[in-house]
């Protein structure tokens, strides 16, 4: 987020809450591991592993990625045709030497005007030397040509996939949080690695492999006929056979494939609960049964990749199969046409080689089906993704929101994630500048969805939200957000230093100025005590600091990035007495002469508040200061004597005696 958008978000969205988005992001995961886990993989994924190998539109918005790659793919595609050509000349190369060395030069396929006419070459020895040497140039043409066209799909194909990954971050950094509700983490993850992935195999060798087969086939089908039509009819006769297996491979491949994909999807979920719950998993002794478990889901893998090796290995052999009775019908009539000096022995042997030279690009183009389909499908995800629109955009007039005092203004605003199932009902409510606002209710009020719209992570379904009185649907988002801030119950840390995470947002602050800011939370201390100090080097999330420190981070990035609107969301729930005693002090310091919406479970926070906004079932049912609505007795009154008072001697004390005697 820009400036001050979100610091020390936590990390798990709001989807986990009654009130909060439906699903959220690891909604709809599957329950664990178990014997039925493959099929509901199946079952839940909503993502077709496997396209058409060949679909238009796909191939249509791939060429565009290539077209500032013209003179590099066209320099690719020339010597591929040079790698192919000088390929399809060793088996005539081959020919020719068998029947000089037998001495008969009248029928040469490739010599007879090349070399005897043009270099007027005379004498066995010397056409087999001229041969030899032409054996030499051709390999080495062949090997410049190949090396180049492989060095220059391979630029090509990083060049595109380098592109595609950074339209594809920049896009998901624009996206709404909604987005990120409805789908969870790994799939969108899947995309930016797996499904790139997948199109590399064919950008940066596979494309040009194809293109170079179908040539080749091309080539040897017009080679074949023009060297002796009979034996080429003899050849082709395996084709319907070779059709008829390929029918039947593509049918079966496409959903062993598919298993196979979906039994690993499966195992790697099932080994990041395990790592990941690793404690839990421990302490209630559930090793041998998740040993169990995995082991099931482990099987189902090998049986799936077995089911597809053995698929592959039945392709290959009946091609293998095929292409030994073609050769062996082209040796028996060749032989024939042999002895009855219709052909040379060099012409059939170079037949048969071009024959090998056929069904070779056929068994290829075999293997790569699958490879087309995955990059195909992964084409089509890749796509989908960047074709889909932020929900929360920028209006074409929007203008930039002033620095503000802090205003805000609910006007008759409703809202839900779900059309039709409202989360906000007919919300009105006027916040002044500077004031602190705690919102109160029991889960599934919705609390966060208040606080996320007046940061306009979401847009209201009805009404309007005004800051100082602008509309915040017709201010730019970067404006908005640079003078808000929010500080979550789950404190978000990235990757970096102390001093990193103090200063997300607000890069070129002075060491004085972070200083300053962690010292206004409490935070200085226990950061100077740690090895390398502000410079420490934070391992994942921050799992080298205890909770209460990984707060105090968050707290002093807010109080460094001075929003002018700030939102704790329950910042307080999960840390300890001791640490919430240094927060409490330090929100003093935060709070002041700052418009604030405060979530929170624990009086302590409340009990400064200037208002407390009591919802209920997404609607405001009470509001007062603390004390007002305990004498009013309602809801609030309640929540109090039910959970608050329980855990909070100052309010004991503070309670009138009515309050003391329900209590």
């Amino acid at each position: 987020m820009y400036g001050g958008g979100m610091w020390g978000s936590g990390g798990g969205g709001m989807g986990g809450r009654i009130g909060g988005p439906p699903g959220g992001m690891m909604g709809g995961r599957p329950g664990g591991m178990g014997p039925n886990s493959l099929a509901r993989s199946a079952q839940l994924s909503d993502e077709a592993l496997f396209g058409k190998v060949y679909d238009h539109k796909v191939v249509t918005r791939l060429l565009a990625y290539l077209k500032k790659h013209r003179l590099g793919f066209t320099l690719s595609i020339a010597t591929m045709v040079l790698t192919t050509v000088t390929g399809l000349m060793i088996p005539a190369l081959i020919g020719d030497a068998i029947d000089v060395a037998t001495g008969t030069t009248s029928g040469l396929m490739f010599l007879n005007r090349f070399v005897v006419d043009t270099f007027q070459v005379s004498g066995t020895a010397d056409i087999l030397t001229m041969i030899f040497f032409l054996f030499i140039a051709n390999g080495l043409i062949q090997w410049g040509a190949q090396w180049a066209q492989l060095y220059i799909m391979a630029d090509i194909g990083r060049s595109v996939l380098y592109t595609l990954r950074m339209q594809m971050f920049d896009h998901l950094q624009k996206l709404s949080l909604g987005f990120f509700d409805r789908h969870e983490v790994g799939r969108v993850m899947s995309r930016v690695q797996n499904d790139v992935s997948a199109l590399q195999e064919v950008l940066s060798t596979g494309l040009l492999e194809i293109i170079a087969d179908f040539l080749s086939l091309g080539v040897v089908f017009f080679m074949i006929f023009a060297m002796n039509p009979t034996l080429a009819l003899i050849t082709m006769s395996v084709l319907p056979l070779l059709a008829t297996v390929m029918f039947f491979y593509e049918k079966l491949s496409r959903n062993a494939f598919m298993k196979v994909r979906q039994a690993i999807s499966v195992v790697n979920a099932g080994l990041q609960e395990n790592i990941s719950g690793a404690r839990v998993i421990q302490a209630m002794s559930r090793e041998n049964i998740n040993l169990q478990r995995f082991g099931n889901v482990n099987e189902q893998n090998l049986d799936a990749n077995l089911q597809a090796s053995r698929l592959s290995a039945s392709l290959l052999s009946s091609v293998e199969v095929l292409v030994g009775i073609s050769m062996a019908l082209v040796i028996i009539f060749g032989g024939y046409q042999v002895l009855e000096s219709k052909l040379l022995i060099g012409q059939m042997i170079a037949f048969v080689l071009y024959i090998n030279r056929f069904f070779e690009p056929i068994r290829s183009l075999a293997m790569q089906y699958t490879q087309l389909q995955r990059a195909t499908a992964g084409g089509q995800r890749i796509f989908e993704m960047l074709d889909i629109k932020p929900e929360i955009i920028d209006a074409p007039s929007a203008t930039e929101l002033p620095p503000i005092k802090g205003e805000i203004i609910f006007d008759n605003v409703s809202f839900s994630y779900v059309d039709g199932i409202e989360v906000l009902h007919d919300i009105s409510l006027k916040i002044n500048p500077g004031e602190t606002i705690a919102l109160v209710g029991s889960t599934g009020a919705g609390k966060s969805t208040f606080v996320s719209l007046v940061n306009r992570f979401y847009e209201v379904t009805k009404g309007a939200i005004h800051i100082d009185g602008y509309d915040i649907r017709k201010v730019t988002q970067e404006s908005l957000r640079r003078q808000t801030g929010m500080v979550l119950q789950e404190p978000f840390l990235f990757s970096g230093t102390v001093r990193d995470n103090i200063t997300y947002g607000r890069e070129n602050c002075s060491d004085e100025d972070i200083i300053t800011a962690a010292g206004a939370v409490g935070a200085h201390g226990f950061i100077m005590r740690l090895e390398n100090g502000y410079e420490t080097v934070l391992q994942e999330r921050g799992s080298n600091l205890s909770q209460g420190q990984r707060q105090l981070i968050s707290f002093a990035r807010a109080v460094l990035a001075n929003p002018r609107i700030l939102v704790l969301d329950e910042a307080t729930a999960n840390i300890d007495t001791q640490t919430e005693i240094l927060i409490q002090k330090a929100l003093k310091n935060i709070l002041k002469d700052r418009t604030s919406l405060v979530i929170a479970h624990r009086l302590s926070t409340i009990h400064d508040a200037d208002k407390v906004v009591v919802l209920d079932a997404g609607r405001i049912a009470e509001i007062g200061s603390h004390r007002e609505l305990m004498e009013k007795g309602g809801i609030y009154y309640h929540l109090y004597t039910m959970s608050y008072a329980l855990g909070d001697l100052k309010g004991a004390a503070e309670a009138t005696p009515r309050q003391r005697q329900a209590t």
